[in-house]
């Protein structure tokens, strides 16, 4: 058990030195040695905990993601609050998220034009990361329609209103290199409140 659970830890430290590599060098031009010399192992070591730069490239966004979703989990689990305000809580973590990453993003917006350029499906690559988001968003948007907390309206059109914003969101951030996301919170306020019945 204890092999285990230090082969995990390793893991991990791995993750976190390799992910300064890609943010550092980005994912063109970092090399499987690249992270072995950051992490101070051999490549043949590193071999022992991944297959190759992609792999350890995917793990990081998945650790990103996990970390979102384990937090949306703990804001789900308040029974204190309501569809709105999961909704509005939900959203700041992402977008949070998001701007304290705006690196790795960049470096994910890169990685993203390559699949393409490779033939590979940027968007089925998206999507398969970003579907636990989009069905927990669906959950509020039916939670609040039911509670008449939201208006009765369409619950994909809803969802697909508030992604569009996450998803400027991080092109401002990755991409155009904005900073301050205050302006995309107070939209997706904005957004929530035309959600919102006259009976709140």
């Amino acid at each position: 058990m204890a092999i285990v659970v230090e082969h995990e830890k390793r893991k991990q430290e791995i993750l976190q030195k390799a992910l300064d590599v890609f943010i550092d060098e980005g994912y063109e031009d970092v090399t499987f040695q690249k992270i072995a010399d950051r992490c101070g192992i051999t490549r043949t070591t590193l071999y022992i905990y991944f297959r190759n730069k992609n792999e350890i490239f995917l793990w990081s966004i998945k650790q990103l993601l996990t970390g979102v979703e384990l937090a949306i989990e703990e804001i789900l689990n308040d029974s204190s609050n309501n569809a709105e305000t999961t909704l509005r809580k939900t959203l700041d973590v992402v977008i949070d998220a998001i701007q304290e990453n705006r690196k790795l993003f960049h470096v994910l917006q890169i990685y993203l034009i390559q699949l393409e350029k490779s033939g590979e499906s940027a968007n089925d690559r998206v999507n398969h990361r970003v579907i636990r988001i989009r069905h927990v968003l669906n959950h509020i948007l039916i939670l609040g329609i039911k509670n008449q907390e939201f208006k009765d309206l369409n619950v994909r059109t809803m969802n697909e209103a508030l992604y569009s914003l996450v998803e400027s969101a991080i092109f401002r951030v990755a991409v155009l290199g904005q900073k301050n996301v205050d302006i995309l919170k107070d939209s997706i306020r904005l957004v929530i409140d035309g959600f919102m019945t006259d009976k709140k």
